[in-house]
């Protein structure tokens, strides 16, 4: 395999190993999914994130984890997008749309006055799934009373990955 530059930022943290590690390599364009999905497997992050062109929004995110390629990633997406930002290949844009698998998704990012960059995201509409199979819930009050709840009604939720 050639050789391919794969940074690594910790979502959510200004302190590095402190945050949600995130590969995220920038010329995701010159890559097929096979590469894709190879890299992702070598860096072993739970995600790394690959920027692509696309036809329907500013531009695309394809996230993969070292097994499988996922609909969607908020922490990978704002790893991709500073990163996009911090190197200056989004020049002065302050909003931007992304396709991902999960649908088109509105990125706001702001830069105040101390350059520190604000990075939000709206989600997809979370999709709600009765939870079928035999569960316990349990919750731990200390380490000698422990509570299960056999009649508590579980569900699956999810804004991106599928349910």
């Amino acid at each position: 395999m050639k050789s391919i530059k794969v940074y690594h930022y910790d979502a959510f943290s200004k302190e590095p190993n402190r945050g949600n590690p995130e590969g995220v390599v920038l010329n995701g364009d010159e890559l097929t999914d096979t590469e894709m999905q190879e890299i992702a497997f070598r860096v072993g992050f739970n995600e790394t994130a690959f920027p692509v062109k696309s036809d329907v929004a500013d531009l695309r995110i394809r996230f993969f984890t070292p097994g499988h390629e996922m609909n969607l990633c908020g922490h990978a997406t704002m790893a991709c997008v500073y990163a996009l930002k911090s190197k200056g290949l989004l020049g002065d844009k302050t909003k931007l749309t992304i396709e991902t698998n999960a649908g088109i998704l509105t990125i706001k990012i702001n830069t105040p006055v101390d350059s520190e960059i604000v990075i939000t995201m709206k989600q997809a509409s979370p999709q709600f799934k009765e939870f079928t199979g035999s569960i316990k819930i349990t919750v731990q009050l200390n380490s000698n009373n422990t509570h299960y709840r056999d009649t508590a009604r579980v569900n699956k939720v999810s804004s991106g990955s599928p349910l």
